[in-house]
């Protein structure tokens, strides 16, 4: 078993997975891969993995565009479908949220995104499913849709190990080896572990491990909920990933007549313990959701409860998340709050840290996302609700 590796990715969530695949695409040699549990075992495994590319920044919209493309190419790259269905994605509009949404689109047709609004007719005859009261405007994305959380991941963890990368599931990063203004190394379970670079993707978790070096890593966990429903056969339902901004949910097509719904921003977020929380859903959440989706969908009425169940959010103090190097300590790389973003983002985020970490350099808006634009007080700002999963 090797002790010195090019680079230590610490976390097999879909941006940790990405990161470490892409850095053995590009070229580098000894590349570790280290999993506390199985892939996508954190709050990737149980994202609602709703893909849309809706965002108020040039620069989540464009990489949100990029991993649209790779959860396409990824059966054959990586020998494996992500379980990418592109079957649009609708978000509903109250009339307080018209003109910012308007900036929105705007922005991101700039970019090449295929995005706009539906007309009336349009709205009545795609979506039959819908109780139009309150709903001002309907965005369509028709390369929205969602994928499969696991299914994503996994495919890049093996294609990972198959270009000769090591995996070792099971095998948690327990500290960040340091020395002066570098970190070194991490230390599990066998023994310390050295490395010429370390990347933190250990979500939730993320923010333990920097301390262990004594990095600050200013990051909220909060707890999310999510509920899955079964609706009655025979009646017209949708096929697309929904964001309803008017009555702050989010529904997500599971096949088979289910659904995952949740609840959308704004809401209430606690911080939690990762090591100790609440794993199902409250009651007060399911009867709230319930209500809702029945009265905004009225097909839905009579659905049946099939699970709850809650997962966890990395979240920063501008919920955009930290990915780079910072200005000290060298040798470390944040990749980590990416909150309700991370699984559509992390494709796209693990190509382009990887060439980050070999290349030394990147695009400067990529590198806005580094923690280091909290010393220059450059943090991003949200100029538009919705949903921020």
């Amino acid at each position: 078993m090797a002790r010195s590796y090019d680079v230590i990715v610490a976390g097999a969530g879909i941006t940790g997975a990405s990161t470490a695949y892409h850095l053995k695409k590009m070229g580098a040699a000894r590349v570790l891969l280290l999993e506390r549990s199985q892939p996508a075992a954190g709050g990737t495994g149980k994202s609602a993995a709703i893909i849309r590319q809706h965002y108020s920044t040039p620069l989540l919209a464009r990489i949100t565009k990029e991993s649209i493309a790779k959860f396409r190419a990824m059966p054959e790259e990586l020998g494996k479908s992500g379980g990418y269905m592109g079957v649009g994605w609708y978000m509903l509009i109250p009339s307080e949220s018209v003109a910012g949404a308007e900036r929105n689109v705007a922005l991101q047709q700039s970019v090449g995104i295929n995005t706009g609004f539906l007309s009336e007719d349009e709205i009545a005859d795609r979506m039959p499913w819908l109780n139009p009261d309150g709903v001002a405007r309907v965005i369509h994305e028709p390369d929205g849709g969602y994928a499969d959380p696991v299914q994503s991941t996994e495919a890049y963890v093996q294609a990972f190990a198959a270009a000769g990368g090591e995996v070792r599931l099971q095998h948690p990063a327990r500290e960040l080896l340091r020395e002066g203004d570098r970190v070194t190394g991490v230390l599990t379970d066998d023994g310390p572990i050295e490395a010429g670079a370390v990347v933190n993707a250990a979500g939730p978790w993320a923010h333990l491990l920097a301390r262990s070096a004594g990095i600050d890593l200013p990051m909220k966990v909060v707890r999310e909920q999510d509920s899955v429903w079964k609706a009655r056969s025979g009646r017209p339902l949708p096929s697309q990933s929904i964001s309803n901004a008017v009555d702050a949910i989010y529904v997500r097509p599971l096949g088979d007549n289910r659904f995952i719904v949740g609840r959308g921003f704004p809401k209430e977020y606690h911080d939690v313990d990762p090591n100790n929380y609440k794993e199902t859903a409250d009651e007060e959440f399911v009867a709230d959701v319930l209500r809702r989706m029945e009265r905004r969908f009225p097909p839905f009425a009579g659905v049946q409860r099939m699970a709850t169940y809650a997962s966890l959010y990395d979240v920063t103090p501008d919920w955009y998340p930290f990915i780079g190097p910072r200005e000290s300590p060298a040798g470390y790389y944040d990749a980590c709050g990416g909150s309700g973003h991370g699984f559509k983002l992390g494709p796209a985020i693990g190509q382009r840290l990887a060439t980050w970490i070999l290349e030394g350099q990147v695009d400067a808006d990529f590198a806005a996302l580094s923690y280091d634009r909290i010393a220059t007080g450059k943090l991003f700002a949200q100029t538009y609700g919705g949903n921020r999963g």
